[in-house]
């Protein structure tokens, strides 16, 4: 074994002993979390061979029992550069372990005697129908996961019905994603200090036929992904075909929406952007507008004001701030700001379909899963988003039965409790 091969065994069994990472990159799923309460009273006691058969990869979709099953995949296929980019938080991972915890705070109270035989998880979401509450979340590059990329995620999305909002760092055109959806898309865009490259950007997307615009505010000042470029320094990889170190800005070329922009990386820092970038996008296109990366009840309240047509209360997933605050945490002063003008969506965090249920109680109107479909994709391409997407909709409306909300508009602040 080379020493670099060695080095990098030792990090990672580094990684997968500590407290601290192995609560958020592996989902918290540790031999002493997964016994914790059950089968075995004294955890210390555990076998070492048994926790490692026990959380051994699965080897198909269908074995999968929860999201976390394709996580472990995802991280045994994956580069690890490119593992560190999709599990990567800021500074020490406060705000993406933030986002767990916030869940935690939140219990579920049941209903008895309710007739839940038929579970209905239909509901209108900006003048469209749609059968489930759980949104694909924006991700770029997603063909750093699988070959297929956005195109599987997209036929997925069409097997089970899912709303999809393509990331304007697709590896793939929304034309394409479009035809594999079989229908409109939702597309998100990262603004830019140039506004011809928004404007190209937005009309095109209009062209394709999408009939909404998610504008993301959460990283005008970039971010501080230290987890990643640990990753990255574990990948002796020749990385020269993709990424050219040459030229700042070649990581563009293979992002198809930035073809004929003139885009480059320094625009994407964006401090003195206002709420009249959004009133400059309601001049130039049609298509509604949402707001990703409200966290505040202020910011909430000056969307409205300047003509968001819904919000969706994000952190990008703990990769955007370092605010150590929960998502679900900044959830109810959102709503309260909102104050019903406008739908409230959420994303960052959500690996289970209680995780859904408790946003849906506290007002959110849909919740965005990212990860969970990303470990999916990584691990089986399109069977395993399929995979991560039946079974956060299985959960969810297990839950539903369960709590006696046969209905997503059952389901409301006597749903949930405050530990």
């Amino acid at each position: 074994m080379s020493g670099k091969a060695l080095a990098r065994r030792q990090f990672v069994k580094y990684l997968l002993g500590s407290p601290l990472i192995a609560g958020s990159l592996l989902g918290g799923l540790g031999p002493a979390r997964l016994f914790a309460g059950s089968m075995m009273r004294d955890e210390a006691a555990i076998p070492a061979d048994l926790a490692e058969r026990l959380l051994a990869p699965v080897a198909s979709p269908e074995e999968a029992l929860d999201v976390f099953d394709f996580q472990r995949v995802a991280q045994r296929v994956l580069p690890p550069a490119h593992y560190g980019y999709l599990a990567t938080g800021t500074d020490g991972d406060e705000t993406l372990q933030a986002n767990r915890k916030a869940f935690e705070k939140v219990y579920l109270r049941a209903m008895r005697m309710v007739d839940t035989s038929a579970i209905d998880t239909r509901l209108t979401l900006l003048g469209q129908e749609l059968t489930s509450p759980i949104v694909i979340a924006p991700a770029g590059s997603q063909r750093a996961f699988h070959p297929d990329g956005e195109l599987a995620t997209a036929r997925a999305a069409r097997s089970h019905g899912h709303l999809q909002i393509l990331s304007n760092v697709t590896t793939v055109s929304i034309e394409e994603v479009i035809e594999a959806r079989g229908e409109p898309v939702w597309f998100q865009l990262y603004p830019t200090t140039d506004w011809s490259v928004a404007e190209k950007m937005v009309r095109r997307a209009q062209r394709a036929g999408a009939p909404v615009l998610v504008l993301t505010v959460d990283l005008n000042s970039g971010s501080n992904r230290v987890a990643m470029q640990r990753f990255i320094k574990l990948d002796d990889r020749d990385c020269s075909q993709c990424h050219d170190s040459d030229r700042e800005d070649s990581w563009l070329d293979r992002k198809p929406m930035y073809t004929g922009t003139d885009a480059t990386t320094s625009g994407f820092d964006t401090p003195g952007m206002t709420w009249d970038f959004l009133r400059r996008l309601r001049d130039i296109t049609d298509m509604q507008l949402v707001v990703k990366g409200i966290v505040t009840a202020e910011d909430a309240a000056s969307a409205v004001q300047a003509g968001a047509d819904a919000l969706i209360v994000s952190n990008h997933g703990g990769r955007g701030e370092a605010s150590g605050w929960g998502t679900l945490d900044s959830l109810p002063e959102v709503v309260a700001a909102a104050n019903g003008a406008i739908p409230v969506m959420i994303d960052s965090g959500f690996r289970r379909g209680s995780d859904i249920f408790k946003a849906l109680a506290m007002g959110a109107d849909a919740v965005c899963v990212g990860r969970p479909y990303l470990w999916g994709l990584a691990a089986f391409g399109q069977p395993g988003v399929e995979r991560a997407l039946e079974m956060l909709s299985v959960e969810l409306a297990m839950v539903m039965g369960q709590m006696g909300t046969a209905t997503l508009k059952d389901i409301g602040p006597a749903s949930i409790g405050r530990h």
